[in-house]
């Protein structure tokens, strides 16, 4: 047995080429358009965590890389000096519990290291800890927002243009972000625009990220998905995806499954939410859903209730998570569009990619597997441009 000596959290920014801020100039997870000549100022941050006899692990973030998520970690990693590491259940329950009044998203990243912590012990990969089998994911493409702006996915003709590329290029699938401000007749004319451009049987979703306006507004965009054969329809409406009651409703009146629960936090409220009949399946992310540890929970009360997950965002935590998931489907590249990287950090330094470019031929990204989460990372990149840092010590 070994304990846990030391705690590192930092902080560190980075730029994207090609992207920027839309007018209003307030950035988010998909607050981002094309520019050309653009560079996208981002921030995200790493955790290490460090053991009495030599061993480490680690866990650079994607999407939930925030200060809001940063400051929670900062909460957090105190309570892991002098634990061992090997007691994650044990570790994850006493987290959860701590930032109970919180929304837990600095909790994720550290569960997460603490299994690429055990498999780098192990000498083994989290995915085959996990039971995992799949070595290729089906990939599908998922969107960065529509733009007023010239340039990117600035009309429904340029969303049904990368479309069809994306089929050409091998993706299993495509999922439309539509735009900010909820416009029901362009998002109908993008759902059938889109279809027309891959022909049938084509997998094809629709995540208007809560920006319909109402009810009745998820009611119609989600009648065209019926039309266009949609695989799903997402968290639809402004009620930010946390309403049981009017999610239960719009499904008796659509064909199209429901995917909810993207924000809603942990296994006993995401089980309630569908229990409630607000969805036809569950999103989950090691990220956001308190770690590896969490999203495996979430995955296992599905499988017991009959229904599928979606493993939701793209990293190598959620590459190991979803080898070991029978009743899942895609990977998702997010954020993608024509002319737009991926905003995830530049930090690896093992050939690991979430760019569109680097879609193998077959259409599937590998699932990592070297010791632990089977990436590494280039900590001198991220200490050049670090911004904060938070160490924790015995």
């Amino acid at each position: 047995m070994t304990r846990i000596t030391r705690v590192e959290l930092t902080s560190f920014r980075f730029e994207v080429e090609g992207l920027s801020l839309p007018r209003h100039g307030a950035a988010g997870v998909g607050n981002l358009i094309a520019l050309k000549g653009g560079r996208m100022p981002a921030v995200r941050w790493a955790v290490r965590i460090f053991c009495e006899d030599g061993s480490e692990g680690a866990y650079v973030t994607h999407w939930v890389g925030t200060a809001a998520s940063f400051a929670q970690a900062q909460m957090l990693a105190p309570h892991l000096i002098g634990r061992d590491p090997d007691t994650r259940e044990q570790i994850w329950d006493d987290l959860k519990r701590e930032v109970r009044a919180y929304d837990h998203m600095g909790h994720g990243p550290i569960d997460i290291a603490l299994w690429d912590l055990a498999g780098r012990r192990a000498g083994m990969s989290v995915a085959r800890m996990l039971g995992g089998w799949r070595t290729q994911l089906p990939t599908y493409a998922s969107t960065y927002h529509g733009q007023d702006e010239p340039g990117g996915l600035d009309a429904p003709e340029a969303y049904a243009e990368y479309a069809a590329a994306c089929k050409a290029r091998g993706f299993a699938g495509f999922k439309i972000h539509g735009w900010h401000d909820g416009n029901v007749r362009r998002e109908i004319r993008t759902i059938g625009a889109v279809r027309e451009a891959v022909g049938d049987g084509f997998p094809l979703m629709l995540d208007p990220a809560c920006q319909l306006r109402t009810w009745m507004d998820a009611l119609q965009v989600g009648r065209a998905c019926d039309e266009a054969d949609f695989f799903w329809f997402e968290d639809p409406y402004r009620d930010s995806g946390i309403s049981p009651e009017g999610h239960k409703r719009l499904r008796e009146k659509l064909r199209t499954p429901l995917l909810t629960c993207e924000h809603v936090r942990g296994i006993e409220l995401k089980t309630a939410f569908i229990l409630a009949g607000g969805g036809d399946m569950i999103h989950a992310d090691p990220e956001y859903d308190m770690g590896i540890t969490g999203a495996i929970k979430i995955a296992h009360v599905c499988e017991a209730l009959g229904l599928d997950l979606q493993y939701h965002a793209c990293g190598p935590a959620h590459r190991a998570v979803m080898a070991a998931t029978r009743n899942t489907h895609f990977y998702e590249l997010a954020l993608v569009g024509p002319g737009m990287r991926n905003a995830v950090p530049p930090v690896y330094a093992c050939g690991y990619s979430d760019d569109e470019a680097d879609l193998p031929a077959e259409g599937g990204m590998p699932v990592p597997d070297g010791p632990g989460l089977g990436v590494s990372y280039d900590w001198a990149f991220i200490e050049r441009n670090k911004v904060a840092d938070a160490v924790f010590t015995a």
